[in-house]
Order: structure tokens, then sequence, then C-alpha cells
């Protein structure tokens, strides 16, 4: 495993790291003791970065994971959490103000079983009024981490502008990590763009979803996917492709992801299948294969970087 710095914050990231949504059932369902053991999988393999959030499952990925760490030294890992997306009884809510930012922080910790959030993000700023992140959401954070209860400031988003923009208006210093999906894979690699923006203020970059939340890998993706069917189905394309190749796009995918660094400090997915964590291991262990790369993309073709909403 290779491990990178993560901008100025003093971590040293694993290269590839895992994304605790599927504990949640955000994909598909899952099955409690699976999910326990895969985070002690990952972290067994070399894996050091944990990112979760409350959203995800509405609760139960932080729950789920919180019965993995009680048993994991806690100089093992560093671990990320988010504030203001949340959700209840299947029902997506939101509330990006400093109190139930500060709360939110509290209460995650209560259900991970730690006493310490080595990165606190604003989770999908997309959905704020990101004046109101500026003014409200980050000065709650950055006070948290004035008194040690977090160690370093993050923000997330689907659209890599909002990211840029909070930055722009935030105070220097603020804002020390972000996290960007599904624009650093084979469909769309848009976050290179930004990359030198990110760098010239020592924010590090944090690259997640390698398989474009299911769009580059022979299950497909899930119903809710928002991507427009234009895409999918070249997606799909792509995958029966590699599958003739006898080289899984999922392969491929991770093994793209993965090989920016250092400018990209690692990589989420997601897994709550010990299996997968270790087959995700060893994909990234080699280099992918540059001819495929080329090919997939061309047979993507005029669907690279093309947009879609969060949802």
């Amino acid at each position: 495993m290779i491990y990178n710095e993560l901008g100025k914050t003093g971590l040293r990231l694993s290269n590839l790291s895992f994304g605790a949504s599927s504990l949640g059932g955000v994909f598909h369902g899952v099955r409690e003791d699976e999910g326990i053991r895969a985070v002690n999988v990952a972290i067994d393999n070399g894996i050091n970065f944990i990112d979760v959030s409350p959203y995800y499952g509405h609760l139960k990925a932080e729950m789920v994971l919180g019965k993995a760490l009680k048993d994991i030294p806690r100089d093992k890992y560093y671990l990320s959490t988010k504030v203001g997306r949340y959700g209840k009884d299947g029902v997506n809510t939101w509330d990006y103000s400093a109190k139930r930012a500060t709360e939110s922080v509290y209460e995650s910790m209560e259900r991970l079983n730690v006493d310490y959030i080595d990165i606190i993000n604003v989770h999908d700023v997309e959905f704020a009024d990101l004046q109101q992140v500026v003014d409200e959401t980050l000065p709650a954070l950055v006070e948290l981490r004035r008194k040690g209860v977090v160690g370093h400031v993050g923000i997330t988003d689907l659209q890599p502008e909002n990211l840029k923009w909070v930055i722009e208006h935030s105070e220097e210093g603020t804002v020390e990590s972000v996290l960007c999906f599904c624009h650093y894979c084979l469909n769309d690699d848009m976050l290179l763009d930004y990359l030198d923006f990110f760098e010239q203020r020592g924010i590090g970059v944090i690259n997640a979803s390698p398989l474009s939340m299911g769009l580059l890998s022979q299950r497909g993706t899930p119903d809710w996917h928002p991507a427009p069917e234009a895409l999918k189905e070249a997606c799909r394309k792509a995958a029966a492709f590699c599958t003739e190749k006898g080289y899984p796009i999922e392969r491929l995918a991770m093994q793209y992801s993965t090989s920016l660094n250092p400018r990209i400090a690692t990589t989420l997915f997601s897994s709550a299948n010990p299996d997968n964590v270790l087959k995700n291991i060893e994909y990234i262990s080699q280099p992918a294969d540059q001819q495929l790369v080329e090919e997939v993309r061309a047979i993507i073709g005029d669907q690279q970087r093309v947009r879609w909403k969060n949802s």
C-alpha cells in the first residue's frame, strides 16, 4: 500500500481508503456481520482511512462502523465523517446551521465509539446555501477544531466548482481538504482541472467513487443513479467490452482512479463484502492496462465528462 500526504494536514493516507456508505445499505442490502468484517479486513491490509456520514443509511452506516471500531486500536486509522446532510424514516433532510453541525459531530462520535474525529466535512455543499456554509457551518467546525474535538475541516461535493467557490470565499486555512466524487474515474476526469487550484492553497484532495456509483461495474447502476441514460448505456458497452477482454471493468476503474498519486492523496471505494475489499486491494497492486484504458474511454466517447445533479 502506498501512503500520501493529505495537503498540509500531516495525515498520511493509504492510496486506497474505505468508504463506509455500503455499511448503511446505500447500494444494496448488507449483512451487519459481513460489514464489520469488511472494515477489519481493510485495516488489516494497510488501509488507514475510513470515511462515513450520518446520512448513509440514515445513521445505520455510522452505527455499524462504530461496532467495528470498538475492537480496532484508534491509532490504526484516521476517521472522517460529515455534517449537513441527514435523514430519518426514509426521508432525506438537510441542516447546515452552526447549532446542528456542532450537535451532529458529538452525536456521530457517540455512534462511532470514538472521542475524536480526524476530519469533519460539510457534506454535499450543493444542497446548502453556499454563503451559509462559509458564514456559519465552517466557523462552527473551526471552533470544534480549536477545541481539539476534531483535527481538520473539509468540504465535500459532486460539483468541484462548488468546492472552489467555498474555498475562495472562506478565510485562508479554514478548509484543509476536499472530497469530490465521480470526477476522477474512467468516464470523467474533471477533477484534474482543479488540482492546481487546490495544491496552490495547500488543500488535500480525496477522490471518491472510482466506479462512478456503479456506472463502471458489471452489476450496473442502482435504480436511483442520477446519470442520464446515454451515459449509462455507454458505460454498459464499456463494461461488456472489458468482460470480453477478460479484464473486469471494476479492476480497470480501480487501477485508473488510484494512478495519479500523490496529487490525489487517496481514493475511497465502498464495499461491505470482505472478499471485495481484498479484491480491490489486489487490483490496485498492479498498474492499469493503458491500451485498454484508451479503448474504454473511446467507447464512452462523447459521454465523457457528462454531468448530472446529485440526488
